[in-house]
C-alpha cells in the first residue's frame, strides 16, 4: 500500500458529496474544512429548487450547527464565512435523477472539468420505506452517481457510503466483499434481477394510480412491497435490501473508476472530534436509550448476548477520508472495508443495558413538571414468540376489557380502547423493524480496515493526541464512551432541542 498524508492529499483536491445536509456528510466535510483549509473546492449536493435555496440550507442545516463551533471558535466568524464562500459550491440536485438535475450546463461541465473525487452519501435510511423511493435513491441513484464520476475527466476515486447489514440476516464471521450479483439468489433459486424489480415497482405504482388510491393508500402499498420483495430474496428490510442492489449495481458498472465502498455498522455521536458526544436525531439503538431514561421502556425485545456494533461518526468520517487517500488513482480498485466495533472491541446489548441502567439512576432525566424519573430494569425478552406471548398476556387482554368498557360505556370521554391499541400496534411494529438488528449473530471482518488503519498510523502525522485521523475501535472503551460522552450527547444535543 502507497505512503501517504491524508492532509497533503487533500490540499488543492476538488470533492464532490452527496447527501451533503446528512448526519455523516456534515461530520465529513467539517473534518476537511477543519483539517485542509486548503482543499481546492468542496461541491455539496443538496435538494434545493436553486443554488441560493442550497447554500440556504447548507447554512441553516449544516454550517450553523453546533458541529462547526470549533472551527468557528479556531478561525472566527467572518474567516469561516469567507473559508465557506471560497471552498463551497452549492449544488441543487437529486441523486435520483441524470446528472443529479442540473440545468446550468456551465456548472455541469465545470463540475465534469474539475472534481477530483466523488463521494456518495446519499441514501435513504427508514427500514420501512416506501419501494419506489427506496430503489430512486438507493438503488438507481447509486448508479447515477457513478456515471456523473465516470464522466468527470479526473476522477481518480467513487466512494460509495453503504451499510454493514447489506449483508443481511447471515451469522458467523461477515466477510469485507463485494457483491457478486449472480451469487444473490431467492428460496426457490430465482436469480435478482434488479431491472425486474423496478418494472414490477413501476407496474405496481401505475395499478394504485390507475385505481384513483389517496396518497396514504399509496405509501402504504408502496412500504409493503418493498418490505415483500426485501424478505423474497433474503434480506430484513427494504433499507438494506435497496442499498445491496446499490451496491450491485456500482460493482458491475465501474468499468475502469476506482471505487472504495465503506459499509459503517450503527453510527453513533463523536468520540472526540470535533468534540466529544455531538449527533443528530435519534440513531438506532439511541431510541431505545431515551425511551428507557424517560421511563416509558418496560419491555424490549433483545437477546443481551448479541453484540451491538456501533461505531462513532467522527471514525467513519476519518475511515472515509483515509480509504480516499489511500485509493485514489489507483488501478483496479474495488475494495470494501467495514467500519464497526463487533470483532475487534465488542458491546453486547446486556452491557449497554447495565451501563443504561447505572446512568439514569445516578442521573435522572426530568419530565415536564420538573419532578426527576425513576427508572427500573426492563424486562429483556430474547425471542419474538415469547414477546409476542408477553405482550398479549401484558396489554392485549386488558385491552379487550377495555374494548368492552368502551362499548358498555360509550359516554365515557375519549377512545381509550382506540389509543391504547394504536399504541401496542405501534410497539409490535418498532419491534418487528428492529428484530433482525437486536437479536443479530454476525460478527464484522474489518482486517481490510485494521490494515488501512495500521498503515495510516505508521504514515500519518501524530498529534499531542494521537492520530490525527484516528478510526481504530480497540482504542473505545464502551462504558466511559456511553456515560460521559454517548448519553450526555443525546440529552444535551437531542432530547434538550
Amino acid at each position: 500500500m502507497m505512503e501517504f498524508n491524508c492532509v497533503q492529499f487533500l490540499q488543492n483536491k476538488t470533492i464532490l458529496v452527496t447527501g451533503a445536509t446528512g448526519f455523516l456528510a456534515k461530520v465529513f466535510v467539517e473534518k476537511i474544512l477543519r483539517v485542509q483549509p486548503n482543499v481546492k473546492k468542496l461541491y455539496l449536493v443538496v435538494r434545493a429548487s436553486d443554488s441560493e435555496a442550497a447554500m440556504k440550507r447548507l447554512r441553516a442545516e449544516v454550517f450553523e450547527k453546533d458541529l462547526f463551533k470549533v472551527l468557528r471558535e479556531n478561525i472566527g466568524e467572518e474567516n469561516l464565512n469567507t473559508l465557506l464562500s471560497e471552498k463551497v459550491v452549492p449544488v441543487a440536485g437529486d441523486i435520483s435523477t441524470d446528472c443529479f438535475g442540473v440545468k446550468d450546463s456551465n456548472l455541469r461541465e465545470r463540475m465534469q472539468k474539475e472534481i477530483d473525487i466523488v463521494v456518495n452519501v446519499a441514501a435513504t435510511t427508514n427500514f420501512d420505506e416506501r419501494y419506489d423511493v427506496g430503489l430512486e435513491i438507493n438503488t438507481f441513484g447509486a448508479l447515477n452517481v457513478l456515471n456523473f464520476a465516470k464522466k468527470c475527466v479526473k476522477a481518480q476515486l467513487l466512494l460509495h457510503v453503504s451499510t454493514a447489514y447489506v449483508c443481511g440476516e447471515k451469522s458467523g464471521l461477515l466477510r469485507e466483499k463485494p457483491f457478486a450479483m449472480e451469487e444473490i439468489r431467492n428460496e426457490a433459486g430465482h436469480q435478482l434481477d434488479i431491472n425486474f424489480e423496478m418494472d414490477l415497482m413501476k407496474k405496481r405504482l401505475k395499478e394504485l394510480h390507475d385505481q384513483d388510491c389517496s396518497d396514504e393508500d399509496i405509501t402504504l402499498s408502496m412500504k409493503e412491497l418493498g418490505m415483500e420483495r426485501a424478505k423474497l430474496h433474503g434480506w430484513p428490510n427494504t433499507y438494506v435490501f435497496t442499498k445491496s442492489m446499490g451496491e450491485m449495481l456500482i460493482g458491475n458498472h465501474r468499468e475502469s473508476l476506482p471505487l472504495v465502498i465503506i459499509r459503517p455498522t450503527m453510527i453513533t455521536s463523536t468520540l472526540s472530534e470535533p468534540f466529544p458526544g455531538w449527533i443528530e436525531g435519534l440513531r438506532t439503538v439511541d431510541s431505545v436509550i431515551v425511551a428507557y431514561g424517560k421511563g416509558v421502556l418496560k419491555c424490549f425485545l433483545v437477546d443481551v448476548n448479541s453484540v451491538c456494533d456501533m461505531i462513532p461518526v467522527d471514525m467513519v468520517a476519518n475511515a472515509m477520508i483515509t480509504a480516499t487517500a489511500t485509493h485514489a488513482g489507483g488501478s483496479g480498485v474495488h475494495m470494501v472495508y467495514h467500519v464497526g466495533s463487533s470483532h475487534q472491541n465488542p458491546v453486547t446489548f446486556g452491557e449497554i443495558h447495565e451501563i443504561s441502567v447505572r446512568y439514569f439512576t445516578k442521573s435522572p432525566l426530568r419530565s415536564r413538571n420538573g419532578s426527576l424519573i425513576a427508572v427500573s430494569k426492563v424486562r429483556l425478552i430474547s425471542t419474538m414468540a415469547l414477546f409476542s406471548l408477553y405482550m398479549t398476556l401484558r396489554f392485549k387482554l386488558p385491552l379487550q376489557l377495555l374494548k368492552l368498557i368502551d362499548i358498555i360505556y360509550p359516554w365515557r370521554s375519549g377512545d381509550k380502547y382506540g389509543d391504547k391499541n394504536h399504541k401496542i400496534n405501534m410497539v409490535m411494529r418498532l419491534v418487528e423493524l428492529y428484530e433482525p438488528y437486536v437479536l443479530f449473530k454476525g460478527i464484522f471482518d474489518d482486517r481490510n480496515t485494521k490494515s488501512l488503519c495500521a498503515n495510516q498510523k505508521e504514515d500519518e502525522t501524530k498529534t499531542s493526541k494521537g492520530s490525527m485521523f484516528d478510526f481504530d475501535p480497540k482504542g473505545i472503551n464502551w462504558g466511559d464512551y456511553l456515560t460521559s460522552v454517548h448519553i450526555p450527547g443525546l440529552i444535551t444535543h437531542v432530547l434538550k432541542k
